[in-house]
């Protein structure tokens, strides 16, 4: 473990510990936050970036004092410099970034994706995904530790057949038709979300290219339980804030309410998959 992952660890050690000495368990700290419990869990086990109003929330539900609330405070910039340095070590490799969505999406109650250029992750073949991770790796000079990203996605899809966690995902038409690998691959994962739109545990919806929205989507998003994460060409933005997480969903409803699900998206998969198989001869 990284000196960066202890300091983090220690910091929500420290929130934890003033729950517990103000007498209140993690359940009825969120209730009085207005907080999910898996918050509470993921913030005081490292799993999830604490905003500063988090850390004004705990200490005003606690009765810690201004100075204890300062030092916090502090602690929680230095932690976010450093944070700004960590994230260059993605140079190295991807597989830990694997990881670390892996333990996020584990407690989580609710998940929601949308992607617009691409096959969400937790819905991709092996094969899409190494044709995905080598394509990463060229663009960020990093280490090619291929297989073990791969290996580490794929884990991540158990949450997929949990009947306890609501997934819905979006996929936009555009990015089932980039191909980002040979059409026999595209083929392979055209038949495996023809597969998943299928099952009880998960909404699987596929947004056409020729439909009007009444909001248009910039980016591709995933939002987990009470927070959204967006990646861009070099980092990766961790949402909080209420209002903006709003707004996130709001989007999420607009794209959902004008995608095709059940019969519809199979067939819309179906002639994706003939697609590509023509280019395959």
């Amino acid at each position: 473990m990284s000196d960066f992952d202890t300091r983090r660890l220690a910091f929500g050690d420290a929130l934890r510990r003033l729950r517990l000495e103000a007498g209140l368990s993690g359940k009825q700290f969120a209730q009085r936050a207005g907080w999910t419990p898996s918050k509470v869990s993921r913030v005081e086990t490292a799993k999830q970036s604490v905003a500063d109003s988090d850390v004004v929330v705990y200490c005003r539900l606690t009765g810690a004092g201004d100075e204890v609330e300062a030092e916090l405070r502090q602690e929680l910039r230095e932690i976010r410099l450093e944070a700004a340095s960590w994230k260059r070590q993605l140079r190295t490799g991807n597989s830990a970034r694997q990881e670390y969505g892996r333990q996020l999406e584990h407690d989580a109650e609710r998940i929601r994706l949308f992607e617009i250029s691409m096959v969400p992750g937790l819905v991709q073949t092996a094969e899409y995904a190494r044709h995905m991770f080598e394509a990463v790796a060229v663009l960020h000079q990093n280490q090619l530790d291929i297989a073990e990203s791969v290996e580490r996605r794929m884990a991540r899809q158990e949450v997929l057949y949990r009947p306890r966690t609501e997934v819905q995902i979006v996929c936009a038409e555009a990015g089932l038709r980039h191909p980002i690998a040979p059409p026999q691959v595209m083929v392979g994962q055209l038949d495996r979300l023809l597969a998943l739109a299928g099952m009880s545990t998960l909404r699987l919806a596929v947004l056409p290219m020729d439909v009007q929205l009444s909001a248009v989507p910039q980016h591709g998003f995933a939002i987990i339980d009470d927070m959204a994460l967006v990646e861009t060409v070099n980092t990766e933005m961790t949402i909080t804030d209420a209002d903006d997480l709003d707004r996130f969903h709001r989007l999420f409803d607009v794209l959902l309410a004008a995608s095709l699900e059940g019969p519809d998206a199979r067939a819309a998969l179906q002639r994706l998959i003939e697609r590509y198989s023509a280019l395959e001869s």
